[in-house]
């Protein structure tokens, strides 16, 4: 499967394009410091670009088959980075015939099906003090994505952790069977395995231990 990846350079980025390569897919890494991948591999493209260039995100994902997007918000945020790039994301989808679309974004994002616990609004809450601008970008550029009519998930993660790739873990909604944590390897397990299984397909759960 021939798989474009966004925020590859990111610590879930990394364990996703290992991942995916260790399947035996044919994988773009789109980063705009190509330097940050020490990955060498005959089925590693590296595409050097911004999200928030059109033309860019246009011809990375040209002649692909399926988009993964973990992109998260930098340091120092930039305003509406998240939005404009689900955007030129979904827009090149369109113009290229490619429907299914995963991206991931943190388990503050909320959703209608989830029932939050009391531990679970006050880590929300907090998140929303600290980091505003990450819930703000992040829930319009989840909205972007799904507001179009391609075939999407959104994989949600709470706190991401270094760690082991088991293989085990929970997919539900927050306050459903939901977690705190997840490692990074076992999130992009998730990423990987929902392209092709499509149990979530439309649907944003929270992933977590």
């Amino acid at each position: 499967m021939k798989i474009v990846v966004f925020g590859a350079s990111g610590g879930m980025g990394i364990k996703v394009v290992e991942q995916a390569l260790d399947a035996k897919h044919i994988v773009t890494a789109f980063l705009r410091t190509p330097s940050k991948i020490a990955i060498q591999h005959p089925n590693l493209t590296l595409f050097q670009g911004d999200v928030m260039n059109t033309a860019a995100v246009e011809n990375a994902i040209a002649g692909q088959e399926v988009v993964i997007s973990v992109l998260h918000t930098t340091r120092p945020p930039v305003p509406g980075m998240m939005e404009t790039a689900a955007k030129n994301i979904i827009s090149a989808m369109q113009k290229h015939s490619v429907r299914r679309i995963i991206s991931t974004t943190g388990a503050a994002v909320p959703q209608p099906e989830d029932q939050p616990k009391v531990g679970d609004r006050l880590i929300n809450a907090l998140i929303s003090i600290f980091d505003k601008n990450f819930v703000v970008d992040s829930s319009a550029n989840v909205r972007v994505i799904q507001d179009s009519d391609l075939d999407w998930t959104i994989a949600r993660f709470p706190r991401l952790m270094d760690g082991a790739h088991t293989g085990k873990y929970r997919v539900a909604y927050l306050g459903k069977g939901s977690g705190t944590q997840i490692t990074r390897a076992d999130g992009a397990d998730f990423v990987l395995k929902e392209l092709t299984e499509k149990k979530w397909l439309r649907k944003a759960p929270v992933v977590s231990y």
